[in-house]
């Protein structure tokens, strides 16, 4: 049996941004996006590196597991995209766009992007947005119309623009996400997306003509209390559901992690009715839902243990867990497969009877 979760939690997310310290590389701070990041913290202390990806203050340093949380609300690293090539996706999107961030400024406690980067994984944002969005450009171009529908969208080739971060976030920073919003209302059969959990109402005002599919992530708030640090409410990502479709964005739901404990069941039933009471005609109609059951790491977990052994109690429960290499070649903890397969068909039927409007696009 897994341990029931308290119902105790902080209450509204603190602000996801004050920035002291910018590692910059000197490229980035002379690029014109670069500079008015810069312009935008004057305060923060300025500190040039050769290399984004390698910082020995943040990244691979054991004892910066003390300082999760502040580093990923205080740090900003500023840097140039050089790999440039979209790959091959088939679930969330058709392809994975050039990343225009890495990392972020929440700390939930089972993010992959924090393991793959070191203790501590802070916003790098990349400033050369003009040859991102020209590397897309020539790659939807290339593809010319989708000839056939299929389960990431009927008509439209969809790029997934915030693999490794989450764009509500970076568009404190910059006008990374505003640009690529630009893109994809202009160019044919081409749409981006990305998934959040942060409400950032600004984006309302983007005008994205339906061409961007913004993808809330929910879970039931008691157990976001526990694993979705320094993020929204799950009631503001719910509230915000329809007031987005209503301002021209496309709107899915991302129900991932998908976390099982004691009472799991009752606690999504009750999700789902929250989300059904939420939304009016036009979010229903275009409603879809993607749904992703937990992978966990042993390295996450032994940091996690450090900063925040609470999560743990869910997120680490080895008696209903495997071992499972990933198409990346890391060892992965995942939910045994045949248990896996009973909870997926238990989530598909309470959302059938509570959101029966909510498309699956793909369940794992």
């Amino acid at each position: 049996m897994l341990l029931p979760l308290s119902n105790e939690g902080a209450g509204p997310a603190p602000p996801p941004l004050e920035v002291a310290r910018i590692f910059v590389e000197e490229a980035a701070a002379a690029h014109p996006r670069g500079r008015a990041i810069l312009e935008r913290f004057p305060e923060a202390e300025r500190v040039p590196v050769a290399s984004h990806w390698n910082i020995p203050a943040l990244h691979g340093d054991t004892d910066a597991v003390d300082a999760w949380v502040r580093n990923k609300r205080t740090v900003l690293v500023l840097g140039i995209k050089k790999g440039l090539a979209c790959r091959p996706n088939g679930r969330s999107a058709d392809f994975i766009a050039p990343s225009h961030s890495n990392g972020c400024a929440m700390a939930c406690a089972y993010c992959y992007v924090s393991r793959r980067k070191g203790y501590a994984n802070p916003i790098t944002t990349f400033v050369n947005i003009e040859a991102i969005a020209a590397s897309i450009d020539r790659h939807a171009r290339r593809l010319g119309p989708k000839a056939e529908a299929n389960q990431v969208d009927p008509s439209c080739w969809v790029y997934d623009i915030g693999e490794n971060g989450d764009c509500s976030v970076d568009a404190l920073i910059s006008e990374n996400l505003r640009d690529l919003t630009a893109l994809f209302r202009r160019l044919p059969g081409a749409k981006g997306s990305f998934a959040t959990k942060y409400v950032n109402r600004d984006l309302l005002s983007y005008d994205p003509a339906g061409r961007m599919r913004i993808r809330f992530s929910l879970m039931p708030a008691r157990l976001a209390r526990l694993l979705d640090v320094r993020a929204s409410p799950v009631s503001d990502r719910i509230a915000a559901v329809a007031d987005f479709v209503r301002a021209g964005w496309e709107v899915h739901l991302n129900f991932s992690p998908v976390v099982v404990y004691e009472g799991w069941t009752a606690d999504y039933a009750e999700l789902f009715r929250q989300v059904d009471a939420a939304l009016d005609g036009p979010a229903r109609a275009q409603l879809a839902a993607e749904v992703i059951f937990l992978t966990h790491n042993e390295a996450l977990h032994e940091v996690n243990l450090r900063w925040h052994p609470r999560a743990e109690d869910v997120l680490w429960t080895p008696r209903w867990q495997e071992a499972k290499v990933s198409g990346n070649g890391a060892v992965n903890l995942r939910y045994r497969a045949a248990a896996k397969a009973r909870m997926i068909a238990v989530f598909r039927d309470l959302l059938a009877r509570d959101l029966p409007y909510c498309r699956i696009r793909y369940a794992f």
